[in-house]
């Protein structure tokens, strides 16, 4: 098989290609294998993180999409671990919530949020390379899911539906842990996952508009200034990739110089302790007192006896 062309890194095309409303499509054919429907961006959400940047550190669009509910979309490239990384999602779901939903309303029009993070680095421990996340109320006895239901009205009656509310309204969650993806394509989401991972689109790849993103993002594409800007931009993404892994280095050896100094430290004051005991034991067993030993040690009365109290003595 002929090697693929190299595109161009998602993150960077977020910010430079995908908001151009003539690229939507790409972005609708990822997020139409991830969410198992068919999706349509109706526009960029006009908020802090989808502002252009000198560094490009933040890459994440806000979307608003079309589907049978109506949800708006957050989308983040995250290349470095952070901390409190959980945290930060869980305030930007929130915020789109409360930007986007006017004081007064009622809370039934309050918009529905889902989170979809690319991570290249991994987020805790598991077997998985896509994880999902909601909220599901659950009884505390029995485990079951609480089934909740929404009143209709059908022709001149009403009738109670049983539905998954949660869903409506709580954010989801989607991580996407690209560097244990292991190039099984089995979906067409295993498809745009290759594409993120490798910087490629395969031949024989079928997904959504997936073919359209081989070519948009194509390098050969890029004109001598943007292929300035985009060289410029891996440069500082390996320059942070190399501080990060050497603060991690340095912070592991600092951590171990510590841990063995401690434990010489510590070390040190059990020999000296048992070689106290020891000395102690022989006095007493020369017929030497608590209080004579205690005197001649300079250790307290109580830890004489303690010692000498020790099993095995």
């Amino acid at each position: 098989m002929a090697k693929e062309q190299k595109l161009i890194r998602f993150d960077w095309a977020m910010k430079n290609i995908l908001r151009d409303k003539a690229n939507f499509d790409i972005l609708e054919g990822f997020l139409s294998a991830l969410l198992n429907e068919e999706i349509q961006i109706l526009q960029l959400l006009d908020t802090e993180s989808n502002q252009q940047t000198e560094t490009m550190k933040y890459n994440r669009v806000d979307i608003l999409v079309k589907d049978s509910h109506g949800r708006h979309v957050i989308i983040e490239v995250q290349n470095e671990r952070e901390s409190d990384y959980l945290h930060r999602l869980l305030f930007g779901t929130s915020k789109i919530i409360i930007d986007h939903h006017q004081l007064g309303h009622p809370y039934q029009e309050i918009v529905k949020v889902i989170s979809v993070s690319i991570l290249y680095f991994n987020l805790g421990a598991g077997d998985d390379y896509v994880y999902y996340g909601s909220t599901i109320f659950r009884g505390v006895h029995t485990k079951h899911p609480l089934k909740l239901r929404k009143r209709e009205q059908v022709e001149e009656h009403f009738i109670f539906k049983e539905i998954d509310l949660e869903r409506e309204i709580f954010p989801e969650y989607y991580l996407i842990h690209v560097e244990r993806f292991e190039d099984e394509i089995k979906a067409p989401l295993d498809e745009w996952i290759y594409m993120l991972k490798h910087e490629q689109v395969r031949a024989d790849f079928q997904a959504r508009n997936i073919n359209r993103a081989r070519e948009k993002l194509s390098l050969l594409t890029m004109n001598e200034e943007e292929r300035r800007r985009y060289e410029k931009y891996l440069m500082n993404v390996a320059s942070e990739r190399d501080i990060m892994e050497t603060a991690h280095t340095e912070g592991k050896q600092i951590g171990l110089q510590e841990g063995l100094a401690k434990g010489e430290q510590i070390g040190l004051e059990k020999g000296r302790t048992e070689a106290q005991a020891e000395m102690v034991l022989r006095m007493y067993r020369k017929g030497k007192s608590v209080a004579e030993i205690a005197d001649t040690t300079d250790l307290p009365l109580e830890t004489v006896q303690a010692m000498i109290n020790r099993p095995g003595f």
